[in-house]
């Protein structure tokens, strides 16, 4: 009886051990759509990092985990372009942070000769407590160009921090 009750007490530490891990520090992720190619494969599992924004906020240039602003649900994973107080523009898909053109060695396009909904935008003052997301496939990511609101039908172009779910690892 006695080796049953440790084979339960050692299960129960384990699950709880894990619930813990799961919670708190780390949780899989899966990239279910091609928006951040090629940074992140389609189908690829990572690992989300929940605990790095309890010690700082997101910065430019991270990849997160987050639930839309949308829905409240469906999962996503995009790149942090802009933080608090940043101008961010976009003209014919260049992205502008503060004036300045930035070079995007990351981002890829699947129909750069065509003007697509949110290849133009701004410029915009970053509110706190949000940022400004974009998929690295810029053409066929679902981001903040082109969140709408469904009631409202207003663009929402921040996402908020308490969306944030955790930094995406590469493994």
């Amino acid at each position: 009886m006695n080796i049953f009750r440790r084979g339960i007490f050692l299960l129960a530490l384990g699950l709880g051990g894990a619930w813990i891990l799961r919670t708190f520090l780390y949780e899989p992720a899966i990239v279910e759509s091609a928006s951040m190619e090629p940074t992140l494969q389609e189908g690829v599992h990572y690992i989300v990092n929940r605990w790095v924004y309890h010690v700082h906020v997101p910065l430019r240039g991270e990849i997160i985990s987050f639930i839309s602003p949308i829905d409240h649900e469906t999962r996503y994973i995009k790149r942090v372009i802009a933080v608090p107080n940043d101008e961010i523009q976009l003209k014919n898909k260049t992205v502008f942070l503060n004036g300045q053109a930035q070079e995007e060695s990351y981002v890829m396009y699947q129909r750069a000769k065509e003007h697509l909904d949110g290849d133009n935008l701004g410029p915009l003052k970053v509110p706190a407590n949000t940022v400004f997301v974009l998929g690295d496939n810029r053409d066929v990511s679902y981001d903040s160009t082109s969140w709408l609101d469904p009631q409202t039908k207003q663009h929402l172009y921040f996402l908020p921090y308490e969306n944030i779910k955790g930094r995406v690892v590469k493994l």
